[in-house]
């Protein structure tokens, strides 16, 4: 995998050749002080944020521990979400556009990482605070920013320009089970894995020679020799009515997650599958082999951790009050819904 592999699977480099065949997105270019605000590791403060605090005092006492005292005398801090007029009214008219819920993602990356902090773990957005919560909690968002060709294999070659973009695409409701990630080489689908291989899904086992033939033509007939590089990793999505359409793609290499598979096998062919006519399709075969999410990793953040310390309140105290205006948002929609009715 070399850098150049990395710079043509970003969003806007194949969104324009697969646009018929994924759904439908929005790019909106990164202002230089919005990555600022992603890449500050001070206080998280979402937009519309303020906060006045009072300062701190540790004094120590005779046994050797620290008291932590707070004073009303001293002059308050104050602490206010950065402002982006701008960028945000660009943002709230993509919303809108796109029906009012997205899923959110950088250049390659999306936030999955940082579900745990978001209303009802999902990924859905219905505003910039929500989209802002989600990147300033993620790794995989500080890595596209900072990191994008960490294991390439060209490191002694200059990085490529990177000009940094907020993709919002329109909300879909996948379910998991039909989602599947597809390994390319020479422009041969050598592999395909189950996206999300920690849970059983009995209709993949029951629907195994037909999501693999769906797969194959989508490949075949869209996708092969159709993208810039010969070697590549696709995520794409089968639906209820058995059309498979592309979600994703990914540089063929250790950036990208192999499931079921070791990248030491793909490289060489697809492991067992290059004995074999047509791709290496993996699943889980039953609840036996379930395992946890590898994304529960990240689910003590180093904000949560600061709080223990008592080093940064207002990030618990942005999260809890965006939750409480995204449950009354929730709340007036229903209110409204039932007086329609």
């Amino acid at each position: 995998m070399k850098k150049e592999h990395v710079q043509h699977c970003q969003f806007s480099v194949w969104y324009p050749i697969f646009k018929q065949h994924t759904i439908k997105s929005v790019i909106l270019p990164l202002p230089q002080d919005v990555i600022d605000y992603f890449l500050d590791d001070g206080t998280l403060v979402v937009p519309g944020s303020h906060h006045a605090a009072q300062q701190t005092h540790i004094n120590g006492d005779l046994d050797g521990e620290e008291d932590i005292q707070w004073s009303d005398d001293e002059t308050t801090t104050t602490v206010t979400a950065p402002d982006f007029p701008e960028f945000t009214a660009q943002v709230l008219e993509a919303i809108n556009a796109l029906g009012g819920r997205v899923f959110p993602k950088l250049n390659w990356s999306a936030p999955r990482d940082a579900n745990w902090i978001a209303l009802n773990s999902s990924l859905q957005c219905r505003s910039l605070s929500e989209i802002f919560l989600l990147f300033k909690s993620s790794d995989f968002i500080t890595r596209d920013l900072t990191q994008p060709f960490v294991h390439c294999s060209d490191q002694d070659s200059p990085d490529p320009n990177i000009s940094f973009e907020l993709v919002l695409r329109k909300w879909s409701e996948l379910i998991p089970g039909g989602e599947f990630r597809c390994f390319v080489k020479e422009n041969k689908l050598i592999a395909i894995s189950q996206r999300d291989y920690t849970q059983y899904y009995p209709h993949i086992l029951k629907q195994q020679d037909s999501i693999l033939h769906a797969i194959l033509d989508f490949f075949n007939q869209r996708i092969q020799h159709a993208f810039l590089d010969e070697d590549f990793v696709l995520d794409v999505y089968r639906d209820s009515q058995g059309r498979v359409w592309l979600i994703d793609l990914n540089p063929f290499g250790e950036v990208t997650d192999s499931l079921l598979f070791s990248w030491e096998e793909l490289r060489c062919g697809g492991g067992v599958g290059q004995q074999q006519e047509g791709p290496d399709f993996r699943y889980t075969t039953s609840e036996v082999t379930v395992q946890p999410s590898p994304c529960l990793s990240y689910r003590i953040p180093r904000d949560f951790a600061d709080l223990s310390t008592g080093e940064d309140a207002y990030k618990l105290i942005d999260f809890l009050k965006l939750k409480k205006s995204q449950e009354e948002e929730s709340s007036d929609e229903d209110v409204d819904a039932a007086q329609a009715h």
